[in-house]
């Protein structure tokens, strides 16, 4: 075989080998969600639906919030308050405001992490702004609430949580 058609042939299984690799993307994209509990559309779902059932009224943890935005100068995206103490089971609300600072609309999504991470199975948002997009007409500001509770079961050395969130634009800018 000539070295041309030699390069042509491993060209070509390139090609292949790098369409069937993006192809592959999506469903290893969901076993890693499924694994880690991160972006995972139906667990998010299925978290919503949790309910507190007992409250452990011996102990306090410390949640506190925190906001990030990817890039400078579009949003303002910040929590009402910083940390609060939380009696697990028993639900809460905090607040983060969100404000569109470009003069046309634009939608945000807000995409949570919870630190330390082996605490995320104990901490349940059953309504948050992160599940869905947030539309914003030019220059709105607006209150966002997360509802949540700390499971009871939440191991006795755990006494903080970090609930994180960054705020991205949804839209593509030219």
């Amino acid at each position: 075989m000539k070295p041309i058609h030699r390069m042509a042939v491993n060209l070509g299984l390139v090609a292949v080998g790098a369409f069937g690799f993006g192809f592959a993307l999506v469903p290893l994209y969901n076993v890693l969600c499924a694994v880690t509990g991160y972006g995972d559309a139906r667990a998010l779902r299925q978290i919503s639906t949790a309910q507190p059932t007992q409250e452990d009224e011996t102990r306090l943890v410390t949640v506190e919030f925190l906001a990030q935005l990817p890039t400078v100068g579009h949003w303002e995206f910040r929590p009402v308050v910083r940390s609060m103490q939380v009696v697990p089971g028993r639900l809460y609300s905090a607040e983060f405001i969100a404000h569109n600072l470009m003069d046309r609309g634009a939608t945000g999504q807000a995409i949570p992490n919870i630190a330390p991470s082996k605490v995320t199975a104990f901490f349940h948002k059953t309504e948050c702004f992160c599940f869905t997009p947030q539309h914003f007409e030019a220059g709105e500001q607006r209150q966002m609430p997360v509802r949540f509770f700390v499971d009871p079961a939440l191991p006795k050395y755990v006494d903080r949580i970090t609930l994180s969130y960054t705020f991205y634009d949804t839209q593509v800018t030219s």
